[in-house]
């Protein structure tokens, strides 16, 4: 027999291996499948294993209950109806926010030195404070895409105060040119990694906005970690020549 539940509390594929583990690990039950988009997982039994079972073998920061028809009918269509910009939605008005803000501190006197190095303070710090708001879940989806992050987990888990510092270097104009090396450094880690993803297709959650804000792996990440690269390079070459 099989059975779909709904499960609230994942946020990353760390989670999703986790209540897999759990479940499967209870007699009876011949496999469990999470699907992490939908927050459901299915659940095939040899013997039927009641929602109280399940419930106690998933760590406390999961709940499991009854997945019902009509809720699941809904929600699909809403699902197969959202489209990609739709869900990047919170991160487009981020970026123009950022964006925004950059040049309203600068239009009197323009300058595309300033600007840039403002647009790379002002994006590090915003992404930063999404990353640190979930400490524990970040590390679990950085790694699931960055190769650096997959190596070394504690890189994964400095990575958000590493952001904070570089964007309170380019704000405050300390140390720029080491700045502007460790930004085409780390980014482009980490596009290399993005790239992969896409081109394999793959189906997993972007920690760019850390985990607060459920985001889809997307062409939108590679172009925001080449906008940061370019602008690097660009203030690099200008700081040398």
């Amino acid at each position: 027999m099989i059975h779909t539940y709904a499960v609230t509390g994942m946020t990353c594929n760390g989670c999703k291996a986790s209540v897999e583990k759990h479940l499967n690990a209870l007699p009876n039950i011949i496999n469990a499948s999470v699907n992490l988009e939908k927050e459901e997982v299915t659940v095939e039994m040899s013997q039927h294993v009641s929602i109280e079972t399940l419930k106690k073998t998933l760590p406390e920061k999961f709940s499991i209950s009854e997945k019902q028809k009509e809720n699941v009918f809904k929600s699909t269509i809403v699902e197969e109806h959202k489209s990609e910009l739709q869900q990047l939605k919170p991160l487009f008005i981020i970026f123009s926010y950022i964006t925004a803000a950059s040049i309203l501190m600068h239009y009197k006197n323009w300058d595309w030195s300033s600007f840039m190095l403002d647009f790379m303070g002002l994006f590090y710090i915003v992404f930063s404070f999404f990353k640190i708001l979930d400490l524990k879940g970040f590390p679990e989806s950085f790694k699931m895409y960055d190769p650096l992050a997959k190596s070394i987990p504690l890189y994964a888990k400095v990575y958000p105060f590493l952001e904070l510092a570089l964007g309170i270097l380019f704000l405050m104009r300390i140390q720029i040119p080491m700045a502007l090396i460790i930004t085409i450094v780390i980014l482009g880690i980490t596009t290399v990694g993005v790239t992969k993803t896409l081109l394999d297709k793959k189906a997993i959650q972007c920690a760019c906005l850390g985990t607060a804000l459920k985001l889809p792996m997307t062409k939108a990440t590679f172009i925001e970690n080449t906008i940061m690269i370019i602008m690097a390079i660009i203030m690099l070459i200008k700081t040398y020549i």
